[in-house]
């Protein structure tokens, strides 16, 4: 299975219908990776933000990021009210995010 992941995030203000399919999807992939032993491969292009980073997106097997991609939960402005903290630029960046560990290659289009 590939998932190619591109996302802003679902907004509550979608419904929660919207919000209810990341759920889904996780759900379908942890039984197709569990009990079906198919390959799960988890392509994150820019951005990938919000609810798709904290379920699908980061679920593969294998994680590919594309150079350059904008890959976070939260954006800057966001983190950086609610923590009264400032968030170093391009740490939401795929290549800072390669070297912390958080996904496999990093691999262009």
């Amino acid at each position: 299975v590939i998932i190619v992941c591109a996302s802003g995030g679902a907004r509550m203000q979608e419904g929660s219908l919207s919000l209810m399919q990341m759920a889904k999807i996780s759900s379908a992939s942890y039984d197709y990776q569990s009990n079906k032993k198919l390959f799960y491969v988890s392509i994150l292009t820019s951005p990938t933000t919000g609810g798709v980073t904290a379920s699908f997106g980061m679920l593969g097997d294998i994680i590919i990021a594309e150079p350059n991609a904008y890959i976070a939960f939260a954006g800057k402005r966001v983190i950086e009210q609610t923590l009264k903290k400032t968030v170093p630029d391009g740490s939401q960046v795929a290549e800072y995010l390669f070297h912390k560990g958080l996904f496999d290659p990093i691999v262009p289009r």
